[in-house]
């Protein structure tokens, strides 16, 4: 009987393949395993087999498999589960999920190869330019990648060459898969077979005797034998005998020596041997953990709310070190890889080499190699840190899930597809495993904290900061009074002025927070009014002095900076409003003797971007860190003894539902980095309106306020947690089509969901990538079911695809959006 398995593949449609295999390869294969399979004319995917059965599909005839490409399955059954809800909960695809899920080097796609065309006879004269190029590089090379033939002709597009070369039969085309990742391979070196016993080893030195410098790598090799009994490394050799590689190439050549190399990981913890006991915890932490403790016995989601500097990655660590005594698996996500660099250091103190890393940072081979190791469940992956991808690892048996800073925005996905986040994608895999959840943060969410309050969670709290430090003393300065009285200096207020000179004197660290990279937000012509735009996007360039240029921060176009007004060629150019890069060259003339450094995207580009700088403030080499909302997530400075905001305005005034939650948080979040040791911080908050009750109850400290006024203040607006939200987006190139579209779409949801269904709207960049984007909103009370309103618009995205004028339109959705 015919066998066969059904196939994801990690593109954006909604259905599996069915693929034909022998019985001898459905004895091998297992749910979870790749295989490479033909898709398409001649495009090679690889697949994950998600079941395997002897029913043929009825619509097409099923293809053979390409090859199996796995020993065992790299996917487990709960992993799959998951991806599965992912995929249905935030209404995209299970071969989006896959793609998202699996580092890049699982999924080999086939490169189209060039070959000379041997079969015929080829005249020289009947080729253009550009064919003969390729055409004599392939005298020379028997195979041509696409992008090598690309940078033969010297074009982008060579389509139209390779469409002509075919016509001509000059070349063949053919479809390769190749393995990207390779395990890394360390190469050591030991005395050949022969010269193991002492009377031939001293034989060998004899005759050595007129090469001393070979004589000197083979007395080495050998002490080194005896002194480690480790493997040696070739170049431990070379730096042990002082000599070079080319001396002890000479001996592998004469067979003295031989050469054998040893895979090893590219990621290897190098600290210390000896662990650090974890701290002992005050009577405020011990109270948080009896309560954690208490609600996982209920198998409860716990949220622990711990002011800043409360000692709540202490309380982790107990729990952490209860779950690997277990012999289990555990879980801990930051929302940033800043984070993750400065909590590594901590944590490896306590866990040592039972830590693994997981993050965008980390280059394909690193992230195959921990894949590996928790899949195999290697004691060198007991505890995974990492960002929101980290989730997607592949446990099997996991004991505990710690989502640090739950509030946090960035552990939302937002483009591509699955546009999952990662603290409710968390909760779920525990369940899933059976596993303790814990969220932390000293600002929870609304949602979190809504959650708690009705029982949902189970909640704990530290109240008190970690050593009984006071929180910091917090002032709101009116920049609106001073810039009246010409008082500022630049964009620095008397009292920021002064409190940076006294922090300096008194040898503290100072941290200015300003949530914008860039020198300045606007170029304007002082004659004419006209600012820069972008051609791409419908947005201002943003100036960069450090590169002397303007750039847009949405798809990346960059212009050297205009010399005059590109309407009425005025040279009168003036810029309006600061990014952390003007700060940064400001602060730097008010206080020439103090040393400044910047953190943003801008400057943490590199792999090790983020840990340089962390490690320069912590250790003090610099004074004052000028940076975006980077700063304000938990980092740990011991030295700040002043925090300065530079406008807390551009937060409060920004177009969404959470811009008052966002600013308290972030304000709260900044805040907490001063004053985490005896001496007590200070907080300068700069602002045009010190009144706005927002910015009180962070002075004050004051969540539960904020939290009832925005409870309140969602309930009469339908906002979530009393309601949950699915927008919908639209792109198109063409602004007409786009405009009928959403109609079409938004007057066919309200004929459904009556007045929850709110726009189609522009949003505040309403085209991007020369795309026109339009929003529509629907919200969908507690008491509905959240699966039939999403079955409901998945018909009408039916029938809307259905109209041969909106099928380029793109609908993408964004379930609970935030």
């Amino acid at each position: 009987m015919a066998n066969f398995i059904n196939v994801i593949l990690p593109i954006p449609l909604e259905r599996l393949f069915t693929y034909s295999i022998t019985s001898e390869e459905a004895g091998l294969l297992k749910p979870g395993m790749r295989v490479a399979v033909p898709f398409g004319k001649s495009k090679i995917y690889t697949g994950l087999v998600y079941s395997i059965h002897q029913d043929p599909p009825q619509a097409y005839e099923a293809k053979e498999i390409h090859q199996l490409l796995d020993d065992y399955p790299i996917v487990h059954d709960t992993q799959l589960k998951h991806w599965e809800w992912i995929a249905s909960y935030y209404m995209c695809t299970l071969g989006e999920v896959v793609r998202s899920a699996l580092p890049s080097a699982f999924l080999l796609e086939s490169e189209t190869l060039v070959l000379r065309n041997t079969a015929y006879e080829i005249d020289e004269n009947d080729l253009l330019d550009d064919e003969f190029l390729v055409f004599e590089a392939l005298q020379h090379q028997s195979v041509l990648k696409v992008q090598e033939v690309s940078a033969i002709v010297e074009r982008k597009n060579i389509l139209p060459v390779l469409e002509r070369l075919l016509a001509k039969k000059v070349i063949v085309l053919k479809e390769e898969v190749y393995e990207q990742y390779k395990p890394k391979l360390v190469r050591y070196v030991r005395l050949g077979a022969q010269y193991t016993t002492d009377e031939k080893l001293e034989a060998l030195l004899h005759t050595l005797t007129r090469a001393p410098k070979q004589s000197q790598v083979v007395l080495t090799l050998f002490q080194l034998q005896g002194s480690t009994g480790k493997p040696i490394k070739v170049s431990e050799l070379e730096k042990s005998s002082n000599t070079s590689k080319a001396i002890i190439k000479s001996l592998v050549d004469k067979a003295i020596l031989e050469e054998y190399y040893i895979k090893t990981d590219r990621v290897n913890y190098d600290g210390g041997t000896e662990h650090v006991d974890s701290k002992a915890l005050n009577e405020y932490q011990e109270q948080a953990l009896l309560d954690i403790k208490a609600s996982f016995q209920e198998d409860k989601v716990t949220l622990l709310k711990g002011v800043t500097s409360s000692g709540k990655t202490e309380v982790y660590v107990k729990l952490l070190e209860e779950c690997l005594e277990k012999g289990l698996q555990a879980l801990y996500l930051l929302p940033e890889i800043a984070l993750t660099t400065q909590l590594i250091s901590r944590l490896q103190e306590y866990f040592g080499d039972k830590i693994a890393i997981y993050h965008s940072k980390y280059n394909v081979q690193e992230r195959v190699e921990v894949w590996q190791n928790v899949l195999q469940g290697k004691p060198k992956a007991q505890l995974v840190i990492g960002a929101r991808s980290a989730m997607f690892l592949p446990f099997g048996k996991l004991g505990l899930v710690v989502v640090d800073e739950e509030h946090e925005g960035s552990f939302k996905q937002f483009d591509p597809a699955p546009r999952y986040h990662a603290r409710d994608a968390a909760i779920v895999l525990g369940l899933m495993h059976k596993a303790n959840v814990l969220l932390g943060s000293a600002t929870p969410s609304i949602e979190s904290y809504f959650n708690a309050q009705s029982h949902k969670y189970g909640y704990a709290e530290i109240t008190r900061r970690y050593g009984n430090v006071l929180m910091p003393d917090m002032e709101l300065v009116d920049i609106k009074e001073a810039t009246r009285k010409k008082r500022m200096k630049g964009h620095f207020s008397e009292q920021l002025f002064v409190g940076i000179d006294e922090t300096l004197n008194e040898g503290g660290q100072i941290i200015l927070f300003q949530n914008r990279r860039g020198f300045a937000p606007l170029l304007e012509c002082l004659t004419c009014g006209h600012t820069p735009q972008c051609p791409n996007c419908d947005v201002s360039l943003t100036y960069h002095q450090y590169r002397n240029q303007l750039r847009c921060h949405y798809c990346g176009h960059h212009t050297a900076l205009p010399e005059s007004c590109f309407a009425c060629g005025s040279p009168e150019l003036d810029t309006k409003g600061f990014g952390t890069e003007q700060i940064e060259k400001e602060v730097s003339a008010l206080f020439p003797s103090a040393k400044v450094g910047r953190m943003d995207l801008d400057t943490t580009r590199g792999k090790h971007g983020y840990e340089k700088i962390i490690t320069a403030f912590e250790q003090q080499e610099l004074d004052i860190l000028v940076g975006t909302q980077m700063l304000t997530k938990g980092l740990d400075f011991r030295n700040v003894s002043l925090v300065g905001v530079m406008n807390a305005d551009s937060l409060l005034n920004f177009p969404d539902y959470r811009a008052h939650e966002r600013t308290y948080q972030l304000l709260t979040q900044v805040s907490g980095r001063a004053g985490r040791t005896k001496k007590r911080g200070k907080v300068l908050i700069q602002t045009y309106n010190p009144y706005h009750q927002i910015l009180k109850q962070v002075t004050t400290g004051d969540y539960e306020n904020m939290y009832a006024e925005q409870l309140y203040e969602r309930g009469q607006f339908k906002y979530p947690p009393i309601c949950r939200i699915i927008k919908v987006t639209f792109k198109h190139k063409n602004y007409n089509v786009i405009n009928e579209a959403a109609d079409w779409f938004a007057g066919a949801l309200r004929s459904n969901f009556g007045g929850t269904v709110l726009g189609p709207e522009y949003p505040p960049v309403a085209r991007i990538r020369n795309q026109y984007l339009k929003h529509i909103m629907v919200k969908v009370h507690s008491g509905e079911s959240l699966a039939r309103t999403k079955a409901n618009i998945r018909r009408i995205e039916t029938s809307f695809k259905a109209v041969s004028m909106y099928r380029s339109v793109r609908v993408i959705y964004n379930v609970d959006h935030i």
